[in-house]
């Protein structure tokens, strides 16, 4: 009887999940909370079903929901891999997920990166569609004093570049089976996306524009703001691998968790490549630099 249902083959039949639509209620929630949260912060109302829904705690409860969903989906991904049900097949189609996923990523960046591009290159149309203050059809507009590239976005593409080396070197540390090399280098590779995270936000605070000021702030502060979210989230990702690499989860034949994390901070170390050129270098090019 045991024989008959013996497994003889690569797939992984997983068990009855609370996780899928769990996630889907929460993500519900968190889209309505969200459009209430922004009435609420400029002073509207947002009437659904007799109730008025703009407050900031829908969209908090619909975030913890989510948040627990992803902490609780994951640990079952890992629970299934120490079982032994991670097989060749399901380990491909694990990568195949992860490829699929950052190639979304990409075309998330490409439509911010389009909007950048849409309105510098024909910036009079642009300026003139949202009625800003300032005038003249350039780019940046007239009025708009940029950041200097070669000062702090500079010192972040240096931290963000050693941060993918000190990755790569945690990566071969694990795959020759050194613990010690596999530990140090996440460490250092979480301190410096720690850094580059501060390092913004004090660019934040102290940038001569604002968001809702020009056209160029708003397609500004979208396009590295946005990077700078999945800094933060390709950190906690990284630290998640440190917690686990401590733990001895990782082997040199199954990492699949960290070879993850890694694919995704070589993307976000891709992406600001481009936004430094395009956006600070180039899309400042010309335009009076703020002291």
């Amino acid at each position: 009887m045991a024989e008959a249902h013996q497994k003889n083959h690569d797939y992984h039949i997983i068990d009855p999940s609370p996780w899928p639509l769990l996630a889907s209620i929460g993500a519900f929630v968190m889209a309505f909370g969200g459009v209430g949260y922004m009435r609420y912060l400029s002073g509207g109302s947002f009437h659904l079903f007799g109730l008025n829904l703009a407050n900031p705690w829908i969209f908090f409860i619909g975030l913890a929901v989510v948040l627990y969903t992803m902490f609780g989906w994951w640990s079952d991904t890992i629970k299934e891999a120490h079982e032994g049900h991670h097989t060749r097949v399901v380990s491909l189609h694990l990568r195949y997920g992860m490829i699929m996923f950052i190639a979304s990523e990409v075309m998330f960046f490409v439509a911010w990166f389009w909007a950048y591009f849409d309105a510098s290159l024909f910036p009079g149309e642009a300026i003139q569609a949202t009625r800003a203050t300032f005038t003249g059809g350039q780019w940046p507009p007239k009025g708009v004093e940029v950041l200097d590239p070669w000062h702090l976005p500079i010192y972040n593409t240096v931290i963000l570049l050693l941060s993918g080396t000190t990755v790569t070197w945690a990566h071969h540390a694990l795959l020759q089976n050194d613990r010690k090399g596999l530990i140090t280098g996440l460490s250092l590779t979480v301190v410096l996306g720690v850094l580059f995270s501060f390092v913004q936000a004090y660019e934040y605070m102290h940038a001569p524009f604002a968001f809702k000021d020009s056209i160029y702030g708003a397609t500004f502060f979208m396009a590295t703001g946005f990077h700078g979210f999945h800094v933060l989230v390709g950190t906690i990702f990284l630290l998640v691998c440190l917690i686990r690499a401590v733990k001895g989860d990782f082997t040199p034949q199954r990492h699949f968790g960290f070879e993850a994390a890694a694919w995704y901070w070589h993307f976000v170390d891709v992406v600001w490549l481009f936004l430094f050129f395009a956006i600070y270098v180039w899309g400042g090019w010309g335009a009076p630099i703020a002291g």
